[in-house]
């Protein structure tokens, strides 16, 4: 591992960091097969280690298979980050000086020189590495303990499988709401157009039968239905992944408060996947989606499937009144006008359709020709989904009351 050169630097990347630790280590006999690297990066991201101790033990719970390979790893970590300014250290005046000395970052009784490190001397005597007057180099911890917002800034097409899952916290923060409709059930209230007759005759028990104070009630609220028609294709996989994972951890993060979404996936044919979803762990529930869907990665025919949800679902009363997500990127090998046809017949019966298009993030877009020109005027919002941080903007499209069809592209406002 390359010691920072001096002066500001950029922060170092998560990834590079626990490979290049990763590569030291081998280096030295200790095998670290890819997987316990990526373990290493998802520990961090856990515990957000703000000292170079919790550091330790994070490598130590995730890197070591062997009690043998133990003196290996504090020499190494010695080698690489002992004499770091521990946050720790510094409390009381921020702005003092750090204190003289190494840095201890193993466990509390151990007495000799950390890791078996000889300790720095004197600045210019140390053991090569770019070091502050003091003698110490500065930690890239606080780049560490932000790794979860950083992932948040990149596009779901630049994250691996590994960097997907370590989202999975801030996932189950997002709340995908609907709006609330009226449901036939009535509930008791103070004010209310109709009389509650039944809890007004069962109050008038308590008064001899005169019915002193007459109760009302009002109609109950329920959110809408939910209903996701998520492309498959090659070209959205990367996205694809993302949602589904994200309509995983929604469901399971802020309980009854938010609706059960009914998923179907399509590239060249639709596939139901709302049991295979359904109460799973993220991981585990793409790995059932994708021998699920035999068509994963394959074509797109979107007006196709469109039709086949209308037919055996939609119209029949899945999508009546409820909010329809359609995630694709709009590339559209089957003819244009069936997809036109098909989503004026959903608009007909939906509340809402809201399309999640990850191409719609560059501002040169326009949905001049093709799948998207077709489906734009019974869209009531396009929102581009395509990373973490822009989750709230589709957030805020599936929880708006108010119906509206965007005008087609190209006609006078």
């Amino acid at each position: 591992m390359d010691d920072p050169p001096a002066g500001p630097t950029a922060p170092p990347d998560l990834a590079e960091l626990v490979a290049r630790f990763g590569a030291r280590l081998a280096e030295a006999g200790v095998p670290v097969p890819p997987e316990r690297t990526a373990r290493f990066a998802h520990a961090i991201t856990l515990v957000r280690p703000g000292t170079t101790r919790a550091l330790y033990w994070c490598a130590l719970a995730t890197l070591v298979g062997d009690p043998a390979q133990v003196p290996v790893l504090d020499r190494v970590f010695g080698e690489v980050f002992v004499g770091l300014v521990d946050p720790a250290d510094s409390r009381g005046d921020p702005n003092a000086p750090p204190l003289t000395g190494t840095t201890h970052v193993g466990p509390a009784s151990r007495t000799a020189p950390p890791f078996g490190v000889p300790q720095a001397g004197p600045a210019g005597t140390g053991t090569g590495t770019d070091r502050t007057e003091s003698g110490r180099r500065e930690a890239p911890l606080r780049a560490w303990s932000s790794a979860e917002e950083r992932l948040a800034t990149r596009d779901f097409a630049e994250l691996s499988p590994d960097e997907l899952l370590a989202l999975v916290d801030l996932m189950r923060r997002e709340v995908l709401a609907t709006p609330p409709k009226r449901s036939r059930r009535h509930r008791s209230a103070g004010h209310g157009h109709r009389v509650d007759l039944r809890g007004t005759l069962r109050e008038a028990r308590r008064t001899g039968g005169d019915p002193v104070r007459l109760l009302r009630r009002v109609p109950r609220t329920r959110p809408r239905r939910l209903v996701v028609l998520c492309d498959i294709s090659g070209s959205m996989e990367p996205y694809a992944r993302a949602l589904l994972q994200l309509l995983c951890c929604a469901a399971g993060g802020a309980g009854s408060r938010q609706p059960k979404a009914e998923v179907f996936t399509f590239a060249t044919r639709l596939t139901r996947l709302t049991g295979v979803l359904s109460g799973a762990r993220p991981a585990l529930a793409l790995e059932r989606a994708g021998r699920a869907a035999p068509d994963w990665s394959g074509g797109t025919r979107i007006g196709a499937a469109v039709k086949r949800f209308n037919d055996g679902y939609g119209c029949g009363g899945l999508a009546r009144g409820a909010v329809v997500l359609i995630i694709s990127d709009g590339w559209e090998t089957g003819d244009p006008a069936l997809l036109g046809t098909q989503l004026a017949r959903l608009s007909r019966v939906a509340y809402r359709i809201v399309w999640a298009n990850p191409r719609t993030q560059d501002p040169r877009y326009r949905p001049a020709v093709g799948g998207m020109a077709a489906a734009w005027p019974y869209c009531d919002a396009v929102v581009s989904a395509h990373r973490l941080d822009a989750l709230g903007e589709l957030s805020a499209a599936l929880a708006d009351p108010v119906r509206r069809r965007p005008r087609r592209f190209g006609e006078d406002p």
